[in-house]
Protein backbone atom coordinates (compact mmCIF):
# COMPACT_ATOMS: atom_id res chain seq x y z
CA UNK A 1 0.00 0.00 0.00
CA UNK A 2 1.21 3.75 -0.65
CA UNK A 3 2.25 5.19 2.40
CA UNK A 4 -0.06 8.29 2.11
CA UNK A 5 -3.36 5.27 2.21
CA UNK A 6 -1.65 3.47 4.90
CA UNK A 7 -1.46 6.72 6.88
CA UNK A 8 -5.12 7.52 5.62
CA UNK A 9 -6.34 3.97 6.59
CA UNK A 10 -4.52 4.19 10.06
CA UNK A 11 -6.34 7.79 10.52
CA UNK A 12 -9.83 6.27 9.54
CA UNK A 13 -9.51 3.53 12.11
CA UNK A 14 -8.52 5.55 14.63
CA UNK A 15 -11.64 7.97 13.91
CA UNK A 16 -13.75 5.09 13.74
CA UNK A 17 -12.85 3.57 17.26
CA UNK A 18 -13.24 6.81 19.17
CA UNK A 19 -16.82 7.30 17.65
CA UNK A 20 -17.29 3.97 19.37
CA UNK A 21 -15.65 4.34 21.80
CA UNK A 22 -17.78 4.80 25.65
CA UNK A 23 -17.56 8.23 27.29
CA UNK A 24 -15.35 7.65 30.29
CA UNK A 25 -14.99 11.43 30.75
CA UNK A 26 -18.07 11.33 32.78
CA UNK A 27 -18.04 8.84 36.46
CA UNK A 28 -20.31 6.35 36.56
CA UNK A 29 -21.51 4.18 39.59
CA UNK A 30 -19.02 1.47 38.48
CA UNK A 31 -15.82 3.99 37.94
CA UNK A 32 -13.43 5.42 40.54
CA UNK A 33 -11.21 8.33 40.36
CA UNK A 34 -8.01 8.30 41.48
CA UNK A 35 -5.67 10.61 41.75
CA UNK A 36 -1.78 9.78 39.26
CA UNK A 37 1.36 11.01 40.35
CA UNK A 38 1.09 13.43 38.25
CA UNK A 39 -1.75 14.98 40.10
CA UNK A 40 -3.86 14.62 37.18
CA UNK A 41 -7.58 12.82 37.69
CA UNK A 42 -7.95 9.05 36.07
CA UNK A 43 -11.45 7.62 36.02
CA UNK A 44 -10.93 3.88 36.09
CA UNK A 45 -13.39 0.98 36.12
CA UNK A 46 -13.67 0.14 39.78
CA UNK A 47 -12.11 -2.96 39.20
CA UNK A 48 -9.88 -3.12 36.08
CA UNK A 49 -9.41 -6.60 34.20
CA UNK A 50 -6.84 -5.31 31.31
CA UNK A 51 -3.83 -4.29 32.05
CA UNK A 52 -0.36 -2.59 30.18
CA UNK A 53 2.27 -0.98 31.11
CA UNK A 54 4.26 1.43 28.95
CA UNK A 55 8.07 1.40 30.58
CA UNK A 56 9.45 -2.05 31.51
CA UNK A 57 9.44 -0.85 34.96
CA UNK A 58 5.84 -0.97 35.89
CA UNK A 59 5.71 -3.95 33.27
CA UNK A 60 7.98 -5.56 36.36
CA UNK A 61 5.79 -3.88 39.12
CA UNK A 62 2.78 -5.65 37.32
CA UNK A 63 3.88 -8.69 37.31
CA UNK A 64 5.35 -8.91 40.66
CA UNK A 65 1.30 -7.47 41.96
CA UNK A 66 -1.24 -8.73 39.60
CA UNK A 67 -2.41 -11.79 38.34
CA UNK A 68 -0.45 -12.34 35.32
CA UNK A 69 -4.05 -12.97 33.46
CA UNK A 70 -4.72 -9.48 33.84
CA UNK A 71 -1.82 -7.88 31.78
CA UNK A 72 -2.42 -8.34 28.18
CA UNK A 73 0.70 -6.35 26.70
CA UNK A 74 4.28 -5.46 26.72
CA UNK A 75 6.52 -3.11 25.24
CA UNK A 76 9.58 -3.92 22.93
CA UNK A 77 11.98 -3.17 26.17
CA UNK A 78 9.92 -5.19 28.36
CA UNK A 79 12.85 -8.60 29.32
CA UNK A 80 11.95 -9.66 32.97
CA UNK A 81 10.40 -11.55 34.56
CA UNK A 82 10.41 -14.43 31.45
CA UNK A 83 6.41 -13.91 31.80
CA UNK A 84 6.58 -11.25 29.70
CA UNK A 85 7.57 -13.06 26.61
CA UNK A 86 3.83 -14.87 26.67
CA UNK A 87 2.21 -11.34 26.29
CA UNK A 88 2.04 -9.55 22.65
CA UNK A 89 4.37 -6.92 21.97
CA UNK A 90 3.09 -3.04 21.66
CA UNK A 91 5.04 -0.36 20.34
CA UNK A 92 5.23 2.28 22.55
CA UNK A 93 8.05 4.95 20.54
CA UNK A 94 6.17 6.39 19.10
CA UNK A 95 2.87 4.94 20.17
CA UNK A 96 0.87 2.24 17.69
CA UNK A 97 -2.50 3.14 18.72
CA UNK A 98 -3.77 0.68 16.66
CA UNK A 99 -2.44 -2.04 18.55
CA UNK A 100 -3.13 -1.05 21.57
CA UNK A 101 -6.83 -0.84 20.78
CA UNK A 102 -6.72 -4.17 19.56
CA UNK A 103 -5.97 -5.54 22.74
CA UNK A 104 -8.78 -3.30 24.27
CA UNK A 105 -6.81 -2.52 27.98
CA UNK A 106 -8.85 -0.94 30.89
CA UNK A 107 -5.80 1.20 31.98
CA UNK A 108 -2.09 1.76 30.55
CA UNK A 109 0.32 2.38 33.35
CA UNK A 110 3.17 4.38 32.55
CA UNK A 111 6.01 6.56 34.08
CA UNK A 112 6.77 10.50 34.33
CA UNK A 113 8.88 11.39 31.00
CA UNK A 114 8.22 7.94 29.42
CA UNK A 115 5.19 8.77 27.66
CA UNK A 116 4.45 12.61 26.53
CA UNK A 117 0.87 13.48 27.84
CA UNK A 118 -0.15 14.38 24.55
CA UNK A 119 0.02 10.57 24.00
CA UNK A 120 -2.00 10.26 27.27
CA UNK A 121 -4.47 12.63 25.92
CA UNK A 122 -5.22 10.69 22.39
CA UNK A 123 -5.40 7.12 24.43
CA UNK A 124 -8.54 9.27 26.96
CA UNK A 125 -9.86 10.15 23.93
CA UNK A 126 -9.82 6.76 22.47
CA UNK A 127 -11.29 5.33 25.68
CA UNK A 128 -8.20 4.38 27.29
CA UNK A 129 -7.61 5.84 31.02
CA UNK A 130 -3.71 6.29 31.48
CA UNK A 131 -2.21 6.03 35.07
CA UNK A 132 1.16 7.68 35.85
CA UNK A 133 3.69 7.46 38.45
CA UNK A 134 6.68 9.14 38.94
CA UNK A 135 9.56 8.25 41.35
CA UNK A 136 12.28 10.41 43.18
CA UNK A 137 13.62 8.34 45.77
CA UNK A 138 13.45 4.55 46.47
CA UNK A 139 10.66 4.77 49.18
CA UNK A 140 8.48 6.20 46.08
CA UNK A 141 9.08 3.27 44.30
CA UNK A 142 7.53 1.35 47.51
CA UNK A 143 4.65 3.42 47.29
CA UNK A 144 4.00 3.00 43.62
CA UNK A 145 3.87 -0.62 44.57
CA UNK A 146 1.33 -0.37 46.77
CA UNK A 147 -0.43 2.25 44.71
CA UNK A 148 -1.01 -0.65 41.98
CA UNK A 149 -1.99 -2.88 44.59
CA UNK A 150 -5.10 -0.68 45.58
CA UNK A 151 -6.22 0.01 42.30
CA UNK A 152 -5.96 -3.70 41.25
CA UNK A 153 -7.33 -5.07 44.27
CA UNK A 154 -4.59 -6.84 45.27
CA UNK A 155 -3.76 -4.94 47.84
CA UNK A 156 -1.96 -7.53 50.19
CA UNK A 157 0.12 -8.75 47.79
CA UNK A 158 1.35 -5.10 47.46
CA UNK A 159 1.79 -3.95 50.62
CA UNK A 160 3.21 -7.42 51.75
CA UNK A 161 6.48 -6.92 49.22
CA UNK A 162 6.30 -3.24 49.65
CA UNK A 163 7.11 -4.51 53.57
CA UNK A 164 9.77 -6.74 52.76
CA UNK A 165 11.35 -4.93 50.31
CA UNK A 166 11.97 -2.10 52.69
CA UNK A 167 13.23 -4.26 55.38
CA UNK A 168 15.87 -5.31 53.26
CA UNK A 169 16.99 -1.60 52.21
CA UNK A 170 16.90 -0.20 56.03
CA UNK A 171 19.43 -3.18 56.79
CA UNK A 172 21.50 -2.08 54.24
CA UNK A 173 21.06 1.61 55.46
CA UNK A 174 22.09 0.64 58.84
CA UNK A 175 25.31 -1.09 57.98
CA UNK A 176 26.72 2.23 56.13
CA UNK A 177 24.73 5.10 57.87
CA UNK A 178 28.19 6.05 59.88
CA UNK A 179 30.21 6.37 56.76
CA UNK A 180 32.32 9.08 57.54
CA UNK A 181 33.91 9.81 54.36
CA UNK A 182 31.66 9.15 51.21
CA UNK A 183 32.61 8.11 48.07
CA UNK A 184 31.77 9.87 44.69
CA UNK A 185 30.30 8.13 41.85
CA UNK A 186 30.08 9.14 38.80
CA UNK A 187 27.51 7.06 36.34
CA UNK A 188 27.58 8.09 32.86
CA UNK A 189 24.85 6.73 30.47
CA UNK A 190 26.41 7.92 27.09
CA UNK A 191 30.50 8.60 25.69
CA UNK A 192 29.60 10.74 23.06
CA UNK A 193 28.68 13.89 24.24
CA UNK A 194 29.12 12.47 28.07
CA UNK A 195 26.11 12.21 29.34
CA UNK A 196 25.24 10.84 32.93
CA UNK A 197 23.00 10.34 36.18
CA UNK A 198 21.92 13.83 37.84
CA UNK A 199 21.73 14.72 41.13
CA UNK A 200 17.83 14.23 40.74
CA UNK A 201 17.42 10.61 39.85
CA UNK A 202 17.12 7.71 41.92
CA UNK A 203 20.38 6.73 42.00
CA UNK A 204 21.28 9.46 44.22
CA UNK A 205 19.11 7.94 46.82
CA UNK A 206 20.48 4.41 46.18
CA UNK A 207 23.60 5.82 46.46
CA UNK A 208 22.64 7.72 49.82
CA UNK A 209 21.22 4.21 51.41
CA UNK A 210 25.11 2.87 50.78
CA UNK A 211 26.94 5.68 52.41
CA UNK A 212 28.34 7.07 49.38
CA UNK A 213 27.10 10.53 47.14
CA UNK A 214 26.35 11.12 43.18
CA UNK A 215 29.19 13.26 42.40
CA UNK A 216 27.31 15.26 40.34
CA UNK A 217 26.05 17.52 43.35
CA UNK A 218 24.22 20.25 41.37
CA UNK A 219 20.79 20.18 40.15
CA UNK A 220 20.43 19.89 36.58
CA UNK A 221 17.28 20.54 34.55
CA UNK A 222 17.61 16.96 33.22
CA UNK A 223 18.06 14.28 35.26
CA UNK A 224 20.59 12.89 32.53
CA UNK A 225 22.68 15.85 32.01
CA UNK A 226 25.38 16.02 29.35
CA UNK A 227 28.82 17.51 31.00
CA UNK A 228 32.36 18.78 29.58
CA UNK A 229 35.25 16.70 29.95
CA UNK A 230 36.25 19.78 31.96
CA UNK A 231 33.58 19.33 34.39
CA UNK A 232 34.05 15.42 34.46
CA UNK A 233 37.81 16.64 35.78
CA UNK A 234 36.61 18.41 38.09
CA UNK A 235 33.79 16.27 40.10
CA UNK A 236 37.30 13.57 40.39
CA UNK A 237 34.63 10.83 40.87
CA UNK A 238 36.22 7.81 43.24
CA UNK A 239 33.99 5.36 41.50
CA UNK A 240 33.48 5.28 37.84
CA UNK A 241 29.74 3.42 36.53
CA UNK A 242 28.67 3.29 32.99
CA UNK A 243 30.80 -0.07 31.39
CA UNK A 244 33.80 -2.05 32.16
CA UNK A 245 37.44 -1.17 32.25
CA UNK A 246 38.18 -2.43 28.66
CA UNK A 247 35.47 -0.69 26.69
CA UNK A 248 35.34 2.71 28.72
CA UNK A 249 38.78 2.45 27.73
CA UNK A 250 38.11 1.85 24.15
CA UNK A 251 34.67 4.04 24.36
CA UNK A 252 35.28 7.11 26.67
CA UNK A 253 38.87 7.41 28.05
CA UNK A 254 39.99 7.42 23.91
CA UNK A 255 37.80 10.11 23.58
CA UNK A 256 38.84 11.76 26.57
CA UNK A 257 42.40 10.78 27.40
CA UNK A 258 42.52 13.74 30.05
CA UNK A 259 40.16 11.88 32.18
CA UNK A 260 42.37 9.29 32.95
CA UNK A 261 44.13 11.85 35.90
CA UNK A 262 40.40 10.85 37.77
CA UNK A 263 40.77 9.22 40.67
CA UNK A 264 38.32 6.03 39.25
CA UNK A 265 40.88 5.52 36.66
CA UNK A 266 44.02 5.91 38.54
CA UNK A 267 42.57 3.45 41.27
CA UNK A 268 40.91 1.60 39.10
CA UNK A 269 37.53 1.79 40.66
CA UNK A 270 35.25 1.34 36.94
CA UNK A 271 32.34 -0.70 36.68
CA UNK A 272 29.52 -2.15 34.27
CA UNK A 273 26.11 -2.10 36.79
CA UNK A 274 23.60 -4.30 35.24
CA UNK A 275 21.57 -1.82 32.36
CA UNK A 276 17.75 -3.15 33.19
CA UNK A 277 18.58 -3.12 36.91
CA UNK A 278 20.19 0.41 37.59
CA UNK A 279 18.00 1.91 34.86
CA UNK A 280 14.60 0.35 36.19
CA UNK A 281 12.37 1.87 39.32
CA UNK A 282 10.69 -1.49 39.70
CA UNK A 283 10.60 -4.27 42.44
CA UNK A 284 14.11 -5.14 41.79
CA UNK A 285 15.53 -1.97 43.33
CA UNK A 286 17.15 -3.71 45.85
CA UNK A 287 19.33 -6.00 43.60
CA UNK A 288 20.43 -3.00 41.89
CA UNK A 289 21.82 -1.60 45.97
CA UNK A 290 22.94 -4.75 46.45
CA UNK A 291 25.16 -5.04 42.87
CA UNK A 292 26.21 -1.07 43.48
CA UNK A 293 27.10 -2.13 47.07
CA UNK A 294 29.69 -4.68 45.53
CA UNK A 295 31.50 -1.94 43.60
CA UNK A 296 31.77 0.69 46.82
CA UNK A 297 33.08 -2.24 48.90
CA UNK A 298 34.33 -4.62 46.78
Amino acid sequence: MHPFLNRLSVAFFLLIALACSPDKRQPTGEERVWQDGLGREVRLPQQPRRVMAFASSMTEMLFAVCDTANIVGRTPQCDYPAGVYSKPIVNNYPVDYEQVLALKPDLVFTVEGITPLDVAARLEELGIPVYYQKYRSVEDIFKGIEDIGRIMGREQQANHLADSLRKQVKAIEQRYNQQAQKQRVLTITWSDPIYVYGQNTILTDQLRILGAENAVQEVFDQPYPALTREYVLKLNPDVLLGGSPERLEKEFFSLYPELRKIAAYHNKRIYAPTGNLIERPGPRVVESIVELEGFLYP
